[in-house]
C-alpha cells in the first residue's frame, strides 16, 4: 500500500469517526417535543401533550407551576379541561374518530362519543361541548352529553379552526363559512340558529377567538397583516389593528385579557404583539390646529387624517388609522410554533406564550405604559417541571405527580351509549366502602351529577375558597 493511500484510509477512518461521534451526540441532546399545547377556557390551566402522555399544571403563580394531573396514556392529541374542574375530554391518535369524557380525579370514564370521520377540535363551556370534524360540527348538550344539533356539510376545515364563546348568555360557535374567503359564521348554540354572517377578510381565515363575553369576536386571515374584531351582534367591524406592514405571517394564536381590553397575537415572526382596545369614541371634537392633550401627536395625526378621508385613498386611509401594538415580545425562535395567552395570575396581567419545544415563557404587561414585556419566568413543561431563570437554571421542588393513569379494562355498557371505565388503581373512598363497592366506580346518577357540578356557573361574588394563596386553611378546635 502505498504512501497516499495510506493518507486517504487515514482521513476516511477519522470523517467516519468523527461522524459517529456527532451523531450520538445529536441522540444525547435529543428532547421531547410536545405534541400539543392548550389553555383552558379561562387560562386558568395548562394542558401539554407528549408522545408518552400528557399533564395538566395550574397557572396561578408566577414562581412555579403547580402539576394537577399527569397520564401515561400515549398518542393524545386533545386534552380539553373543562375551567378548573375534573373533567377532560380526550382524544388519542390510536382511536380518532371517539371521544372520552374523564373524570381524572377519579380516575373514570364518564362516556363516550364515536364519529364517522377523524376529530378535529374539541371545545368546551358551561353549557355545550362541540366536536369539530372536517366537514361538520356536533354540539352536545354538556349536562347529559346528548347531541342536541348537527351542523352538516361545511366548508373543508382539516385544522378544525372553530372558537366557543366561554360565556353562558352569549353563547356562540364561530367557524368558517366559505373554503375560499375569509367569510365567518356565528352560531347561537343555545337558540340553536345561526346569529350572523361576517365577511371578515379576502382570504382564508386563519384564527379565530371569541372575547370572554362573547360579544366581540378577532379574525384573522392566512395572510396575517391585519387582525380585525368585530361585534357578535351585528356584525359591524369594531377595530383594525395592523400586525405588520409589508411582511406577511402565519398567525397561529389570539387571545383576549379576562377584562376584554388588550388583544395578543403570536405568529412565525419573532413578535408578539399586544394591542390594546381602546373604548374611547375616536370621533372627538378637536380644535383645529391644536393636538388632543390625551394623545398627543399621534392622535393629532389620527384626527386629521378622519377629517380627510374623503380626500386620500382608501387603501392610505384604512392603514393609517389601524391601530399599531400597545405592547410587544421579541424573542429568536423564528419559524417555529408559539401559542399565547393573556391571563390574570395573583391580580397582574400576565403574557404567557408556549413553544413547540414544551416552553412556557411568563412575561409581564404594563397595562399602562405598554412597550416590551419583560421575561419574569421560563418553565419547561415537557420532561420535568424545571424553572429558568434569566441568568440562572434553578430545578423547582414540585415534581409532577402521577396521579393515575387512563388503563381502560373491564368496560361496562349503559343505556345511551355511554361507557363507564372502571380504573382499579384508584384507591377506593369511605364512600365507596359505604355503598359495599369494591372499585371506585359511578353509576348513571353520580355521572350525571358530575356533569352538571363541572358545568355548574360559580357565584361572582363567592369566596375562591379553593385558592390555598388567597385564603390559607384555617384549623378550628372543636367545641
Amino acid at each position: 500500500m502505498s504512501l497516499s493511500e495510506g493518507v486517504d484510509l487515514l482521513r476516511q477512518g477519522l470523517v467516519t469517526g468523527i461522524a459517529g461521534l456527532m451523531a450520538g451526540g445529536e441522540e444525547d441532546t435529543e428532547t421531547t417535543q410536545a405534541t400539543f399545547i392548550t389553555f383552558n377556557q379561562d387560562t386558568t390551566c395548562v394542558a401539554v401533550g407528549t408522545t408518552s402522555g400528557y399533564s395538566l399544571y395550574t397557572l396561578n403563580s408566577t414562581d412555579a407551576l403547580e402539576p394537577v394531573y399527569q397520564s401515561d396514556e400515549p398518542d393524545v392529541y386533545i386534552a380539553e379541561r373543562l375551567f378548573s374542574s375534573s373533567l377532560v375530554a380526550v382524544v388519542s391518535n390510536s382511536n380518532a374518530r371517539t371521544l372520552r369524557v374523564c373524570h381524572f380525579k377519579k380516575g373514570t370514564e364518564i362516556c363516550r362519543y364515536s364519529y364517522g370521520d377523524r376529530i378535529r377540535a374539541v371545545r368546551m363551556n358551561r353549557s355545550r361541548l362541540v366536536v369539530c370534524l372536517e366537514e361538520s360540527l356536533y354540539i352536545h348538550n354538556i349536562r347529559d352529553m346528548k347531541v342536541i344539533h348537527t351542523i352538516r356539510d361545511t366548508p373543508p376545515n382539516p385544522s378544525g379552526l372553530i372558537s366557543l364563546s366561554c360565556d353562558n348568555t352569549h353563547c356562540y360557535l364561530a367557524y368558517p363559512g366559505h373554503s375560499h374567503t375569509g367569510e365567518l359564521q356565528i352560531f347561537d348554540t343555545i337558540n340553536l340558529a345561526s346569529r350572523v354572517i361576517i365577511p371578515a377578510h379576502e382570504g382564508q381565515l386563519a384564527a379565530l377567538q371569541f372575547s370572554p363575553s362573547g360579544t366581540r369576536i378577532a379574525t384573522a386571515s392566512e395572510k396575517g397583516t391585519v387582525i380585525r374584531v368585530f361585534s357578535t351582534h351585528d356584525g359591524s367591524k369594531l377595530y383594525e389593528l395592523r400586525r405588520g406592514l409589508k411582511r406577511t405571517a402565519s398567525i397561529y394564536s389570539l387571545s383576549f385579557s379576562p377584562c376584554g381590553s388588550f388583544l395578543a397575537c403570536s405568529s412565525n415572526t419573532e413578535t408578539i404583539h399586544v394591542f390594546k382596545l381602546d373604548e374611547k369614541l375616536k370621533e372627538t371634537a378637536v380644535l383645529a390646529g391644536s393636538p388632543p392633550s390625551d394623545d398627543g401627536w399621534f392622535g393629532y395625526i389620527n384626527t386629521m387624517v378622519s377629517a380627510s378621508a374623503g380626500y386620500l385613498p382608501s387603501q392610505v386611509t384604512d392603514t393609517l388609522l389601524q391601530g399599531r401594538a400597545f405592547a410587544s415580545v421579541h424573542h429568536n425562535q423564528t419559524g417555529t410554533k408559539t401559542l399565547c395567552a393573556l391571563a390574570m395570575i395573583r391580580k397582574s396581567l400576565r403574557l404567557l406564550i408556549c413553544n413547540e419545544e414544551g416552553f412556557l415563557l411568563m412575561y409581564s404587561l404594563d397595562t399602562e405604559e405598554g412597550g416590551d414585556c419583560s421575561l419574569i419566568k421560563q418553565f419547561k413543561l415537557v420532561e420535568s417541571p424545571t424553572v429558568l431563570h434569566q441568568n440562572e437554571i434553578v430545578e423547582t421542588s414540585d415534581a409532577p405527580t402521577n396521579q393515575g393513569n387512563y388503563f381502560f379494562k373491564n368496560e361496562e355498557t349503559f343505556p345511551g351509549g355511554l361507557f363507564l371505565s372502571n380504573n382499579p388503581d384508584v384507591a377506593i373512598t369511605y364512600s365507596d366502602k359505604l355503598r359495599n363497592r369494591t372499585t371506585n366506580e359511578m353509576t348513571e346518577s353520580e355521572k350525571f351529577h358530575e356533569m352538571a357540578a363541572a358545568a355548574e356557573t360559580p357565584p361572582k361574588t363567592c369566596f375562591l375558597l379553593d385558592d390555598d394563596g388567597e385564603f390559607p386553611p384555617v384549623a378550628f378546635k372543636a367545641s
